[in-house]
C-alpha cells in the first residue's frame, strides 16, 4: 500500500452492527485514520469546540432553506419548531464534543450506531431522514470544519485538521449507512 497501513488479515465475515468496534477498526484502516490522526484531532479540538456553536447553528440555518430538509424541523402547523431544532442543535453538539475525542471505544462505536438508527430508522413523521441528505450533511461538517480550521490554524496544521477530520467523518458516515442498507456479512 505504501502509505503504512497494514492491509486487514482475510478472517470470517461479519454482521457490522454486531461487531461496530470491528467495523470501526475496519473502516479507520481502510480510509488511513491512524494514531497521528487522532492525535490531530484531540489538539484541534478545542478549535472546534470553541465554535461549536456557530457550527451547529449554521448547519441547521442551511437545512431550514430547503424544503426537503427543512420539513424535518417543522411542526403540525407548518412553522419551525424551535424546540425540536435546540434539541436537533443539542444533539450535534454532544456529537461534535464526542468525535472530538477521538476516542475509539466500543462505547462510542455503538454511540454512532444510536445516532444512525435514530436518523435512519424515524417512525414518528415525518420519518427517516433520507441517506443523502445525511451525506450532504456530513459534506458540509467537512466543509465548515475546514474553514474553521483555515482561519484559525497556520496553513499545515490546518491542512492536517482537515484531513484528520475529514477521515473520521468517512468512518462515521460508513456507520450512518449502517441504518439505511439491509445488514450484509462483511468479507
Amino acid at each position: 500500500m505504501g502509505d503504512g497501513v497494514t492491509p486487514a488479515a482475510s478472517g470470517p465475515g461479519y454482521l457490522p452492527a454486531t461487531d461496530m468496534p470491528r467495523f470501526i477498526r475496519d473502516m479507520m484502516q481502510f480510509v488511513g485514520l491512524g494514531d497521528e490522526d487522532l492525535a490531530v484531532i484531540r489538539r484541534s479540538a478545542p478549535i472546534v469546540l470553541q465554535h461549536e456553536r456557530r457550527l451547529t447553528s449554521a448547519l441547521y440555518d442551511h437545512f431550514l432553506t430547503f424544503p426537503r430538509s427543512a420539513r424535518f424541523f417543522l411542526g403540525e402547523d407548518g412553522e419551525v419548531d424551535a424546540a425540536r431544532l435546540e434539541r436537533r442543535k443539542h444533539s450535534l453538539g454532544r456529537w461534535l464534543r464526542e468525535s472530538a475525542e477521538a476516542a475509539m471505544t466500543q462505547e462510542f462505536s455503538y454511540y454512532l450506531l444510536s445516532v444512525a438508527l435514530a436518523h435512519g430508522h424515524r417512525g414518528q413523521p415525518p420519518g427517516a431522514i433520507p441517506p443523502h441528505l445525511m451525506i450532504g450533511a456530513m459534506s458540509l461538517t467537512q466543509t465548515a470544519l475546514a474553514s474553521v480550521f483555515a482561519s484559525e490554524l497556520p496553513h499545515g496544521d490546518a491542512a492536517a485538521a482537515s484531513g484528520a477530520w475529514n477521515k473520521l467523518l468517512l468512518v462515521q458516515l460508513s456507520v450512518f449507512m449502517l441504518a439505511y442498507v439491509p445488514p450484509r456479512p462483511v468479507a
